[in-house]
């Protein structure tokens, strides 16, 4: 189940890799709406690892310096797999919202909420690459395993 998990993630890691490529050759194309969605999409992912590791989180919303996204990408990849690694799936991690509301989840659907939530907007990003003229990145997960 670990190692499922795993290439879940790398697969995540991957087009988001390709989906910041893309916006940065096309990055005069590119509206706000684009990077607002990339760094969302990134920052959640960011959020997730934090709150099951107890450490600080990214603001939901936050727009990051296009040049740190490919690094974020990357710790929120190693940050992930280091926790599917290290964790008991079962555990439950008690947080707060962005609202400051309490939850409590388990660490497996705090991990599948940050994949799914991830391959979501990834949808809207290139639903809007289109519609600026920009061919949009084939992301589905069997595009990743042929």
């Amino acid at each position: 189940m670990k190692e499922k998990l795993i290439d879940i993630f790398e697969y995540t890691h991957y087009f988001n890799n390709e989906i910041i490529k893309v916006i940065a050759g096309n990055i005069s194309n590119t509206d706000e709406k684009i990077i607002s969605l990339i760094n969302h999409t990134l920052n959640a992912q960011q959020i997730w690892n934090a709150r099951i590791l107890g450490e600080k989180t990214f603001d939901v919303w936050q727009i990051n310096p296009f040049g740190n996204l490919e690094g974020i990408n990357n710790s929120n990849y190693q940050k992930s797999t280091g926790i599917i690694k290290d964790s008991d799936f079962d555990q439950r991690v008690q947080y707060h919202n962005s609202k400051g509301t309490t939850f409590e989840n388990s660490i497996f659907e705090m991990l599948f909420h940050a994949v799914n939530h991830s391959t979501y907007h990834r949808g809207q990003i290139n639903m809007l690459l289109k519609s600026n003229g920009i061919d949009p990145v084939p992301a589905d997960y069997i595009f990743y395993k042929r």
